[in-house]
């Protein structure tokens, strides 16, 4: 598909292109992380970093080019994390200048913008190393430099930009000698080409699937399922500077009186006191990134030009040590379990829930749920690590009932299935559970907890919908009821409260309220006001399950 001009809505599209093919392929780029500062996962970073930038785009979709730029940099900025998260906000800032005054792009508007965010990323990286994300970035420019003069073509230049980020990636062991050594290519460099295929997948016209997934060998497979234990080619007490060190400076106008800012200034300061340095600065804030013996020194210097936000320090030489530790327990071989009469199985997703699980009985919780049902093999699986002649699996959704039937059915030892198909009845069920009863008198009991407990859930639509007369339209929060959507409202504790007006009456005794990782305690606060002055009666219990999805998971017994 030849394309002469980009406009910023299609600039919007490439970019939302770009991080969902980066987000897709996070975890193999977290593989690739073999860097010996242990300063996180290369891949969870850049993906963080760009979602970031594509959530504030989102807000400014417009057919302005530059003012989408804008917006990519600014939301960069403010959620990069970790070095190769900060060089890649780099990159584009360097790109979104290049072209904030510009309505549309052209090829030598694409080509100029590409040479500046490489400018600009090695600007910012005080000592840069070949080998890396800049190395990807600047080879692949300079080719988008070469090809700019020969072609009008925006596809036609973005296919030879990806084609030479492939071969610089391929280059970086080369150039790095961890790389070689670990036999990888760079771990950045790999996030920027999953990037680069995005922008090129959009022009074309491809979807992110029909994009060929890398080809890894056997021998790389088993690399990367060791790739942390580079750590252990050095150790904890060469790390020089131990202190990983990441701050913004927000400016006040009355510090800058006194102290005018300069970024050249500021970064050569702190220089001094460390390296792996990151400085970035725009009109409002300085974001810094420095490994360093005094991160108090670097807090104190920037505290000159403003107030400090987003402040995160870390003990690299703990983490290293942690690392190691961990590495030498995961080749030791793990100490014989001893064989019990009874074992619980049961599946959930959200650590609060997991937790909640195992402190009342659970041996195993396998993680699953609405969007991740576990396979056959993976409750095959926990069946054995639980090491029981007598077995409970709670499913605690429907659509996996079956998948533990089938497991059941595969193993020696006598399992049981608890049809359970939310977790309130999977909380109820394994209460119920006695280690002093025989099987039977378990399942029995357990069973019958199931009908105890009525199960209210809060989420949101991801599509316009009728069901049952009732209109949902998507983004609207939806109030479930033992399975049946019940009630659909713009406001979410609108929904609630008219989901509790359904599920409470006067037998009820006791409401346990499963708090979602996205709701707040404020929200909670309310849910709980609104019952004490409307059901009296009523016991509340509240649980942080940490879960995703679903703002509220509600029980009432």
């Amino acid at each position: 598909m030849s394309i002469t001009v980009i406009d910023g809505n299609r600039f919007a599209e490439m970019i939302f292109h770009g991080a969902n093919n980066l987000s897709r392929n996070a975890e193999y780029v977290d593989s690739l992380n073999v860097f010996p500062v242990p300063d996180g996962d290369t891949g969870t970073n850049m993906n963080l970093s760009i979602q970031s930038g594509a959530k504030e785009v989102r807000r400014n979709i417009q057919p302005h080019v530059g003012n989408v730029g804008k917006a990519l940099s600014k939301g960069l900025l403010m959620g990069a994390r970790g070095n190769s998260g900060v060089i890649l906000s780099q990159l584009f800032r360097g790109f979104a200048k290049s072209i904030e005054d510009k309505e549309v792009l052209y090829v030598e508007d694409f080509v100029q913008a590409l040479d500046a965010g490489v400018k600009t990323a090695y600007k910012a990286v005080m000592k840069p190393v070949e080998g890396t994300i800049l190395t990807v970035a600047k080879d692949a420019a300079k080719k988008a430099v070469e090809i700019g003069s020969k072609t009008k073509d925006l596809t036609e230049l973005m296919e030879e930009v990806v084609k030479e980020a492939k071969a610089s990636l391929q280059r970086t062991p080369d150039l790095l000698p961890v790389l070689k050594e670990v036999g990888v290519v760079d771990s950045g460099g790999q996030g920027l080409v999953f990037v680069f295929e995005g922008f090129l997948a959009n022009l074309k016209g491809v979807q992110l699937d029909e994009i060929e997934a890398p080809e890894v060998s056997m021998e790389q497979l088993v690399k990367h399922e060791h790739h942390k234990s580079v750590q252990s080619f050095m150790d904890t007490e060469d790390i020089k500077f131990g202190y990983c060190t990441e701050f913004m400076v927000k400016f006040q106008e009355d510090k800058l009186k006194e102290n005018p800012f300069s970024e050249d200034e500021f970064r050569n300061a702190l220089s001094e006191i460390g390296d792996s340095l990151l400085v970035i600065a725009d009109d409002e804030v300085v974001k810094v990134h420095v490994h360093t013996e005094q991160p108090g020194n670097a807090l104190n210097y920037g505290q000159r030009f403003g107030e400090l936000i987003n402040l995160k320090i870390e003990n690299m030489r703990m983490q290293h040590s942690n690392i190691l530790e961990a590495d030498k327990q995961a080749s030791a071989p793990a100490p014989a379990k001893k064989r019990s009469e009874y074992g619980i199985i049961t599946v959930a997703i959200g650590r609060g829930i997991s937790e909640l699980f195992k402190s009342i009985g659970a041996q195993v919780v396998i993680e699953g749920g609405q969007t991740m049902n576990p396979s056959t093999e993976d409750i095959v699986k926990a069946i054995e690590e639980v090491n029981a002649d007598k077995v409970f699996v709670l499913p605690n959704n429907k659509n996996i009932i079956l998948a533990a039937e089938q497991a059941r059915d595969l193993v020696e030892q006598e399992v049981v299935v608890i049809p359970s198909r939310t977790v309130p009845q999977g909380l109820s069920a394994l209460l119920a559970f006695n280690p002093s009863s025989d099987l039977k008198q378990n399942e029995e009991a357990m069973l019958e907890a199931l009908s105890n407990v009525k199960t209210g859930q809060v989420t949101y639509a991801i599509r316009d919908t009728n069901i049952d007369g009732l209109t949902i339209n998507k983004g609207d929060f939806m109030g479930i009821k033992e399975g049946d959507i019940v009630v659909s409202n713009t406001d979410l504790l609108s929904t609630t409260k008219e989901l509790l007006n359904q599920l409470l009456d006067d037998e009820s005794e006791i409401l346990t309220i499963i708090k979602g990782e996205e709701t707040t305690d404020e929200q909670v606060e309310e849910v709980v006001s609104y019952v004490e002055e409307h059901f009296e009666d009523v016991e509340v219990e509240v649980h942080d399950g940490k879960q995703p999805l679903y703002n509220f998971i509600l029980s009432v017994e």
